[in-house]
């Protein structure tokens, strides 16, 4: 039994120095958000493109990489000839607090493609509901927007891509949050197909996450100048910078 005792007490350690850890970051990750906000207020872009160029948008350059990725130009199409009879095309997409990239031309461009949007709702306990976005949103917990109570309640299994915040994401796709553990729980209720895509800054890219075993990874990042695939491996599959 001793071996069995120091095994677990080795672990919790583990486990308690993630955590702090993981605090550790999203406090550093939360104040360079909150820098980069103060310092786009009133400026159009706050990334810089090539020399010479215009500056960067750093949300219009995202929602363009997110269009681009090939589930989500596929989901697009199935909108846009709907199969009678069968599922709607579902796209699972948060939307932004102040800091975080935003999504709101993103969820334009798929509304006017005809695709069904899942907004989560914050509910006690921190888990998520997700309701179809219809074009109105009210203030729910934690100052999130959410879909009204009247909106239809979707299960999350339903979409093929699932757009989630993050604070950062590791070389291995490991995922930080803001620390409820409310994706990690909704996550484990997603469609075995789903692609779970996270949208960053560049520099919230970063060699390692401390993770915990309850953690999910994501199977992309796109931020303003990247985008980048991890395989079942959970290697990094780069497409090359601009």
């Amino acid at each position: 039994m001793e071996p069995a005792t120091r095994s677990g007490s080795s672990g919790r350690a583990r486990d308690e120095r993630a955590r702090d850890e993981k605090a550790r970051l999203r406090r550093e990750l939360l104040e360079a958000r909150r820098r980069r906000a103060d310092g786009a207020s009133g400026s159009t872009g706050s990334a810089s493109g090539p020399p010479g160029s215009e500056p960067l948008d750093p949300d219009a350059a995202r929602t363009e990489r997110v269009l681009a990725l090939p589930e989500l130009a596929a989901i697009v199409r199935a909108a846009r000839v709907p199969i009678p009879g069968g599922p709607a095309a579902s796209v699972a997409l948060y939307v932004g607090l102040r800091g975080e990239p935003a999504t709101v031309d993103l969820e334009r461009a798929l509304r006017g493609a005809g695709v069904r949007i899942l907004v989560p709702v914050v509910l006690p306990g921190r888990d998520l509901e997700f309701r179809e976005h219809r074009g109105e949103l009210e203030r729910g917990r934690f100052g999130t927007w959410a879909p009204p109570p009247g909106a239809p309640v979707v299960d999350l299994a339903a979409a093929g891509v699932i757009v989630v915040p993050a604070l950062a994401v590791d070389a291995a796709g490991g995922r930080l949050g803001r620390g409820g553990g409310s994706y990690d729980r909704a996550l484990a209720r997603a469609g075995s197909g789903a692609v779970v895509v996270a949208l960053l800054d560049d520099t919230e890219l970063v060699p390692m996450v401390p993770t915990e075993p309850h953690d999910r990874p994501v199977d992309v990042v796109v931020t303003q100048h990247r985008t980048v695939r991890f395989g079942r491996d959970r290697r990094p599959r780069p497409e090359p910078a601009e």
